[in-house]
């Protein structure tokens, strides 16, 4: 996986991610972060070498381009490792083609305290290399599994004595009187297309965010965030 810029190369270090190269702009060599960071790979003993700001502008693909990047070994995350704990909490993302939304699902899963994600279907890769930015080092930090079916990721969570919670845009239970409680998986969909009936319909809870009756439904990576602190929200008290 392609790690574009010093935050994520740092955070891959910490998190004891395998790097496997490194190239940073030679005209970055001077700026501390970087000067920092190029030492730590160095005594790490990862392959590196510095380029010209028109080679780092082709391997680095933002617009403008970042001053380091590596590859790096994808995390070694085990289907089972997203339900560590007597209480998990997991998003379960199907059908999310977003990067964006994926990263950002990701990043929020982590900062609510779930314990593992699961991206299933004909999601977004969690580590490519936008996904990776928007979830701003959470993918690399949070247990993220990879799942060819929702089915399958649900069975896994059934396994795992979850109960499943799907979001769906109307027709469920309000969010705020809905059964949160347990270990909850919390199914999100795709963008517009939203879950699947049959995941739906399978769910032990279908709940809906309240909106105002002119907003159709929110963003996938949005609905998920509120669904997530809602469940933070009654674990952790007043």
């Amino acid at each position: 996986m392609l790690l574009d810029g010093a935050h994520l190369v740092s955070t891959a270090i910490r998190s004891g991610i395998s790097l496997r190269h490194a190239a940073v702009a030679s005209d970055a060599l001077d700026v501390p972060e970087i000067r920092e960071l190029c030492l730590e790979l160095e005594n790490r003993l990862v392959p590196m070498i510095a380029v010209s700001a028109s080679v780092m502008a082709a391997m680095s693909p933002v617009r403008s381009a970042s001053a380091i990047v590596a590859l790096a070994r994808r995390p070694q995350v085990t289907r089972d490792d997203v339900f560590q704990g007597h209480s998990p909490l997991v998003v379960i993302a199907c059908d999310v083609q977003d990067p964006g939304n994926i990263g950002a699902l990701v990043r929020v899963a982590e900062a609510a305290g779930a314990t593992g994600a699961i991206v299933s279907g004909t999601s977004a890769d969690p580590f490519g290399w936008k996904a990776l930015r928007a979830s701003m080092g959470s993918g690399l930090r949070l247990p993220v599994s990879v799942c060819s079916t929702a089915a399958t990721a649900v069975a896994d969570a059934r396994r795992h004595g979850c109960r499943i919670v799907a979001t769906v845009p109307a027709g469920g239970r309000s969010l705020f009187d809905s059964d949160l409680s347990g270990a909850p998986a919390i199914l999100v969909g795709g963008e517009g297309a939203g879950l699947p009936p049959v995941l739906v319909s399978d769910a032990d809870e279908r709940v809906t965010i309240p909106m105002a009756p002119s907003v159709e439904s929110l963003n996938t990576a949005m609905s998920g965030a509120i669904v997530l602190y809602e469940v933070l929200r009654r674990r952790t008290g007043p």
